[in-house]
């Protein structure tokens, strides 16, 4: 999930622009990954984030997963999610 001090703003074509309040830093998502903050912030659990790229991108589900965890983990890093143990999203 994200943590409440993170931001969101999406432009048109897909991007956002995340800002922490906490640490005035902004980071720039694209299109998929927009996608990804957007079902995360919405409690969509992995399976259905994958449901979403497939039925919009034509990739297969494992390319889908290989993204979303690259994802995830790019916003854990900079911790802009909060991870539950034991959670698939």
């Amino acid at each position: 999930m994200p943590h409440a001090h993170i931001v969101a703003t999406e432009f048109e074509g897909g991007e956002s622009v995340l800002v922490d309040l906490n640490t005035k830093r902004y980071y720039q998502l694209n299109e998929t990954a927009t996608l990804i903050w957007r079902a995360l912030a919405d409690g969509k659990s992995k399976a259905d984030i994958v449901g979403s790229l497939t039925s919009i991108y034509d990739v297969t589900e494992t390319d889908a997963e290989k993204s979303i965890d690259h994802v995830l983990e790019h916003l854990q890093v900079h911790r802009l999610v909060a991870t539950h143990k034991g959670s698939q999203a």
